[in-house]
């Protein structure tokens, strides 16, 4: 027992920790802060696009993305040499003409190695040696070529991705438009020219139109001071200070072939490179070689250790000073407490922005859908003035019908009374009275005058010599059939004024689609299917409760026709009959009690209303005239009906907006929080 209750908690432990919502520990800095918001705003809720999350993971690629240093000038200025310098190997082609005619990024890789990025989106790769290939502005095939990325395994580029442009002297137009667009985004600049020939006017010129909005992140180095004097170095360096102070943080110069040749000796350098060569070896011994023939490898390793003893023990007083001369070192610093702390900050703005900015996007796209919604609302809510107007104007107008059909009806009922009080006819009769007298009982002879109804006549006269009874009975029937129809077809169109507005609405958003790339697919789709789906989602309510009208109204017209239908020359008879037996009974009163009794008469509104009441006129009279006919029951009952079902779509509609009203405002919140 005790065995099963220990699988029974270790079951449910298992159960809970596996089924326990845990938190999220996002790490400190840059790249948690977007993994938070990133996290957000991929919530399912939201059916994020694929597009949505390729941009969200560029930003955080770019988060992680080194500082970036854009290298450039108006001409050719040994920007190559400076950015071997700076590498402390040559790497880069150098020359005397302006050779670099691509964008070259300068980024960290495993192993050197080079790649080719095509206008056509195509990419290949190439050995490092043969960069010079691609980048020589001479060569009419490098305009297929969109950039170039060269991977070195160089500690610095962890740090720092450096771009060499191709100045803003390029002999393509379209590459300095790609070096402005480069100096706008990168984190710092260096405008490198040479010291004997800056500060000329046309220097000048391309600095005011390319360089004037980046004087905080912008270093101006002038090269090759080793040409000129200390003096005259002084001199050039504080009239390029002067006169370019609006361009630039600070001016130094240099003299890069000095900083290549003294860096490339750096001890650490040279250990560095030593490093690398032997992993290079290492890995072609591995791929060449058994694994279990150490020899070489061993051979490798002597050698390695014996290299780095003698680096290390190397005088490097002669690289110092070159390092001192060059003045390299200023330029490092300038990156280093300069451009870092602005580019970082700057590099935080701007992806913040964006993130911002894609809040905004989707909260515009949402605005569009709830737009959608709220344009079926509005038509909904102006439908109800002209429908319930639509209504009034069916029960005005049959109302009247119907009201010509009843007096149509009361004529023919009074014709028929008419013709049978014209036919109520007198006649001699006698009646015999016992008296006595002094000389006994005797009978005595009375006549008197009595009233008989010549039914014959009234037949005659009403319904075979004359047809206007049938006529006016069947004329009415068939106007009682054309305001069936009439009004079954003014219901029907009711239902077409709503349908005909909501149709309307329906057509261009059954075709709406997202205007950003980012936004969610799936929930313009889910609207498009909305608009496509109107007549389930909102119309068939409306249909429904238009044919359970028209059906009620068809029984009550198919009573109402019956009621017509039945035979007014039985009507008549009974009605005659009626008043016949009235005279005999009254007569057989008369003839007893002379005194107390007379004979009846008929009148002729008595005739009237017992032939109503026979042809029971009373319903009928309710449901062709009454304030409250039937018809008028059925439109009061159709309007509340209506208007509970325009409440309830509408309801139903401001509930669907309601879930990206929310979402508008969870992405407020998270744009809030970035």
């Amino acid at each position: 027992m005790s065995a099963n209750l220990n699988i029974l908690k270790s079951f449910a432990n298992e159960y809970k920790e596996q089924n326990s919502i845990k938190e999220i520990v996002y790490e400190d800095g840059l790249v948690g802060d977007i993994k938070k918001t990133i996290d957000k705003l991929l919530d399912e809720k939201f059916h994020p696009s694929i597009q949505l999350q390729s941009v969200l993971n560029k930003q955080l690629r770019r988060a992680r993305y080194p500082m970036e240093v854009a290298i450039t000038g108006q001409f050719s200025a040994g920007k190559s040499t400076f950015l071997n310098a700076l590498l402390s190997r040559n790497i880069l082609p150098t020359g005397i003409t302006p050779v670099t005619s691509k964008v070259n990024f300068i980024n960290y890789g495993e192993d050197f190695k080079l790649k080719i990025t095509y206008y056509s989106g195509a990419q290949e790769f190439a050995p490092i040696e043969s960069i010079a290939d691609f980048t020589d502005q001479r060569q009419d095939d490098m305009k297929n070529i969109k950039y170039l990325t060269l991977y070195a395994p160089l500690p610095i580029l962890k740090e720092i991705s450096f771009v060499d442009t191709p100045g803003l002297n390029s002999q393509s137009q379209s590459d300095t438009d790609v070096t402005r667009r480069v100096l706008k985004d990168v984190g710092g600049i260096i405008w490198l020219t040479l010291i004997d020939n800056a500060g000329k006017l046309s220097e000048a010129q391309v600095l005011e139109e390319y360089m004037q909005h980046f004087k905080n992140k912008s270093l101006c180095v002038l090269n090759q001071k080793d040409k000129l004097t200390p003096e005259q170095v002084v001199t050039t360096t504080n009239y390029v200070k002067e006169k370019f102070s609006k361009y630039f943080a600070k001016v130094v110069p240099i003299s890069a072939i000095k900083a290549l040749e003294g860096r490339a000796k750096e001890k650490d350098i040279l250990i560095e490179d030593e490093n690398i060569n032997l992993l290079t070896q290492l890995k072609k011994e591995l791929l060449t070689k058994d694994i279990e023939d150490s020899a070489d490898i061993e051979k490798l390793l002597t050698e390695h250790k014996n290299k780095i003893k003698s680096i290390r023990l190397s005088d490097t007083s002669s690289n110092i000073k070159l390092l001192e001369d060059s003045n390299i070192q200023e330029v490092l610093d300038f990156i280093e407490t300069t451009i870092r702390p602005q580019a970082s900050e700057a590099k935080e703005f701007a992806i913040k922005k964006d993130l911002r900015s894609f809040c905004d996007i989707l909260i515009k796209e949402y605005e569009t859908i709830i737009k959608v919604y709220d344009a079926l609302v509005e038509v909904l809510e102006s439908c109800e003035k002209k429908v319930e107007e639509a209504f009034e104007n069916i029960h005005k107008k049959y109302s009247k019908e119907l009201f010509n059909i009843y007096n149509s009806l009361e004529t023919v009922m009074e014709k028929i009374a008419s013709e049978t009080f014209k036919n109520i006819k007198r006649k001699k009769s006698v009646r015999f009275e016992e008296s006595k007298s002094l000389f006994g009982e005797k009978i005595e002879k009375f006549e008197y005058e009595t009233f008989w109804i010549d039914s014959d006549a009234v037949y005659k006269a009403l319904f075979y010599d004359d047809q206007t009874v049938d006529k006016m009975f069947k004329r009415s029937i068939k106007l009682l059939k054309n305001i069936e129809l009439d009004t079954d077809e003014a219901f029907r169109d009711v239902y077409r004024l709503i349908k005909s507005d909501v149709v309307k609405w329906q057509e261009p958003y059954e075709l709406i689609r997202k205007q950003r790339e980012i936004a969610s697919d799936i929930e313009f789709s889910n609207t498009r299917h909305f608009a496509a789906k109107v007549y389930e989602n909102v119309l068939k309510a409306f249909h429904k409760a238009i044919l359970e009208n028209i059906s009620a109204l068809r029984k009550k017209f198919a009573y109402f026709n019956g009621a017509l239908s039945y035979s007014y020359i039985q009507t008549t008879q009974a009605t005659i009959a009626h008043f016949e037996q009235q005279i005999i009974e009254s007569e057989e009163l008369y003839k007893k009690e002379p005194s107390r009794f007379s004979i009846s008469h008929p009148r002729e509104d008595e005739i009237v209303a017992k032939l109503k009441a026979n042809f029971g006129f009373e319903k009928i009279e309710d449901f062709l005239t009454s304030k409250r006919n039937y018809l008028f029951k059925i439109i009061k009952y159709s309007k509340e009906q209506y208007l509970d079902i325009n409440k309830d779509r509408i309801e139903f509609i401001k509930n669907k907006k309601e879930q990206y009203l929310q979402k508008i405002k969870d992405l407020e919140k998270i744009k809030e929080e970035i």
